[in-house]
């Protein structure tokens, strides 16, 4: 069942919940929370102070999730194509809410949307290329 559901959905979720759910969690402007000014520091060996905002945390945690989905690509199944399906709707929904919606027009979010295209993308094309290995498909006959 887990294969079914679209992981990138889950960053895309936080996302929505910060920045329509702004005035819930004390933050109006979602530019202002997802910035460096409220961040976290690691020193780190060299002195330096390395600074994590939200949103790159977000951005670290969508990247895991999409290494996850192409993994997940590999498979030619009958969940795999509709997860595919599943995985286009999320991009068109987030392409909208980009264009659309005040709040989506940050760079966190711009990353999350080529991310959720390069899964539709990846997606598709890795399946299609399982699928002729699985079948066979173009291969000459003087092998």
């Amino acid at each position: 069942m887990l294969r079914l559901f679209p992981l990138l959905l889950i960053p895309l979720v936080i996302y929505n919940l910060f920045a329509l759910g702004g005035g819930i969690v004390g933050h109006h402007d979602i530019q202002d929370m997802l910035s460096l000014n409220h961040s976290v520091g690691i020193r780190m060996f060299s002195g330096d102070l390395w600074k994590l905002s939200a949103g790159d945390i977000l951005i670290l945690i969508s990247l895991i999730l999409l290494f996850i989905e192409v993994i997940k690509a590999t498979r030619t199944t009958a969940r795999e194509i509709i997860n595919h399906g599943l995985s286009m709707l999320i991009f068109v929904v987030a392409l909208i809410e980009f264009i659309t919606l005040k709040g989506f027009a940050t760079s966190p979010f711009f990353f999350l949307l080529c991310m959720t295209l390069f899964d539709v993308v990846a997606g598709y094309t890795i399946s299609i290329v399982a699928a002729e290995h699985d079948l066979g498909l173009g291969r000459s006959g003087t092998d």
